[in-house]
């Protein structure tokens, strides 16, 4: 897909982010973890957020986590409009870090979404370039 299909802006890796970027192309979500504090943390960074340490290395997460909280957005921006409604959910992975995201695979209905949820990734090809990470319940 060209990013002339895909109307949403996209992100801009930086040096400490391209390692997760490139691991969302590859359909893999990868997190940071501490070699000092042994804290895995999101987003990506050059230093630990707990401990301040530079020693850190990429891993693979599993995808699985829970709805930590979300909202359902009704209106959209003008440009680029968006499909509303949509879910804004911010998930807590199984390693720890939370993430922004959106929930897929669900109705944008409050009766139908609950926190706690278990959910799991699903990778989004927006471009050839690009892949975002969206969550949907766990069947």
């Amino acid at each position: 897909m060209s990013q002339s299909h895909y109307a949403a802006a996209l992100p801009r890796p930086t040096p400490d982010s391209q390692p997760f970027w490139d691991a969302l192309r590859q359909h893999e979500l990868h997190l940071q973890r501490c070699q000092a504090c042994g804290q895995a943390f999101f987003y990506p960074r050059n230093v630990c957020p707990h401990c301040l340490s530079s020693d850190l290395a990429w891993f693979r997460s599993s995808g699985r986590g829970r709805l930590h909280t979300f909202v359902i957005a009704y209106t959209a921006p003008r440009n680029p409009p968006l499909e509303v409604p949509y879910v804004i959910a911010m998930v807590e992975l199984e390693e720890g870090p939370r993430l922004m995201t959106n929930l897929v695979g669900v109705e944008p209905d409050p009766k139908q979404i609950r926190c706690e949820m278990p959910v799991e990734i699903e990778f989004v090809d927006v471009t050839d370039e690009f892949t975002l990470p969206r969550f949907r319940p766990v069947a």
